[in-house]
């Protein structure tokens, strides 16, 4: 019988002996405060994306995309659904609840994954930017003394190879395809590329928890030249152009414009039928 034949859901499905959302929630084990806000952060990261991404399932330019921007989305939701049960447990919440019963200013996600989709060349430019932080931020985050996020990294990491490569291989497509799929990638990329600083702003609770988090600035450099790199190798040029402002405190609960619309559309069946059983 095919592992989708039974009511579990598709993300609960884990290759091998990588870690479940269901055993981290089952072990009992409690996150501190700071951990659950650190894993909050990584968490909403992930699902905003996850629900950007989805709204291509249909509308991608190609049949087989359809389906890879739909599982890229799917793992981002399966990231999302481990972090969330880890911070919850500091609160005695659940996944469900951190993810529909929150409102705008509660999330914790930086601006670039609750961008537009735009076109494709959008999607694509702010895929490669996410995608090659979020690899070296879960490369670092395997050498965590926090076992659980080390296992989360550990599992996350192995999806995130994918998703960084299925970026760069559009980069180069785009890049050396024709004079119009040049320009779109361009401007995607001008589009995307004020977002970044966010990416990699300290906070002191990465201070709080050295050893444990990982400080986004330690990421920069070495994300920043396997990017300028495939530029250089798409031909595409790396835009010169000035940073969103950052407020005062990074992650504070500031938010895009966007950020209320996502919430509308992902949360809207969960609040008309609160603690609804399927």
């Amino acid at each position: 019988m095919s592992a989708f034949a039974s009511h579990d859901s598709a993300t609960k499905q884990s290759a091998g002996d990588a870690i479940t959302a269901e055993e981290i929630a089952e072990t009992g084990g409690k996150a501190s405060e700071a951990v659950a806000q650190y894993a909050l952060r990584l968490g909403d990261d992930a699902l905003m994306l996850s629900q950007r991404l989805g709204w291509w399932i249909s509308r991608a330019p190609e049949l087989e995309e359809d389906i890879a921007l739909g599982n890229i989305a799917l793992d981002l939701i399966g990231h999302a659904r481990f972090l969330l049960t880890y911070a919850g447990s500091a609160w005695g919440k659940t996944e469900d609840e951190l993810a529909y019963f929150r409102n705008e200013e509660e999330f914790r996600s930086v601006r670039l994954v609750e961008q537009e989709n735009g076109d494709f060349g959008q999607t694509i430019a702010r895929q490669l930017l996410f995608s090659f932080y979020q690899y070296e931020l879960y490369s670092a985050l395997q050498s965590s003394t926090d076992q659980t996020l080390a296992a989360i990294a550990d599992k996350a990491l192995k999806e995130v190879e994918y998703h960084q490569d299925h970026a760069a291989q559009w980069m180069l497509r785009l890049g050396l395809g024709t004079q119009e799929s040049k320009r779109r990638i361009q401007e995607g990329l001008y589009y995307m590329w004020p977002y970044l600083d966010e990416l990699f702003a300290d906070e002191p609770l990465h201070d709080e928890l050295e050893g444990i988090a990982v400080r986004p600035s330690s990421l920069r450099e070495r994300t920043m030249d396997r990017v300028t790199a495939l530029l250089a190798e798409a031909e595409l040029d790396v835009p010169s152009v000035a940073q969103a402002r950052l407020s005062a405190a990074p992650r504070d609960g500031s938010y895009s414009e966007y950020r209320g619309y996502i919430l509308a559309e992902m949360q809207w069946l969960a609040r008309q039928h609160p603690g609804a059983t399927w």
